[in-house]
């Protein structure tokens, strides 16, 4: 069995539950803690597809499967960069109630280690849960987000042909 990865990215937000729980499944809006996504989907309901794709809808990013869905609380999905060849993975986003506010925990496990995936899942798991954090009590993202998201839209004209949303229809099966 091929060695994998896990990776587990944790914050705590001030504010409700609700708020932080609808920010985070929020449909067909401007996600920025998820790179400037919106996410398409029929229903958040387990067997449904999930699409991450960029604002004009051009261009599908991430695409996945519900796994499992309990609002307020988990939302765990299949996950799959389109524009790397490497296997699906597995996303949980975990809500807990606390004193003053939410812990949020993302947790992305079973990616094929030394892959590309990887490196990509290292990387943006901090800025998603301390974007989704400033998002949520501020309602912007951080300075440091800004530009990340800034240079990323600089550089949407590099995006590969194979991310185009044509090729990831919400009824393509993914493996």
């Amino acid at each position: 069995m091929p060695e994998t990865t896990k990776i587990v990215n944790r914050v705590k937000i001030h504010a409700p539950i609700q708020q932080v729980w609808e920010t985070l499944t929020k449909e067909g809006e401007v996600l920025p803690f998820f790179f400037n996504s919106v996410l398409h989907t029929t229903t958040l309901a387990p067997g449904a597809p999930m699409r991450m794709r960029s604002p004009d809808g051009k261009f599908t990013g991430v695409v996945g499967e519900v796994l499992e869905i309990d609002p307020p609380y988990r939302y765990v999905t299949t996950f799959k960069f389109t524009n790397f060849d490497d296997p699906v993975c597995k996303v949980t986003h975990e809500l807990r109630e606390v004193e003053d506010g939410v812990v949020y925990t993302l947790t992305s496990e079973e990616i094929p280690a030394g892959t590309k995936t990887e490196k990509q899942m290292k990387q943006g798991g901090d800025f998603i849960v301390k974007t989704l954090k400033g998002v949520v009590e501020t309602g912007k993202p951080p300075m440091s987000s800004r530009l990340i998201l800034w240079m990323i839209s600089l550089f949407a004209w590099t995006t590969p042909k194979k991310c185009l949303s044509e090729n990831w229809p919400l009824d393509k099966k993914i493996k």
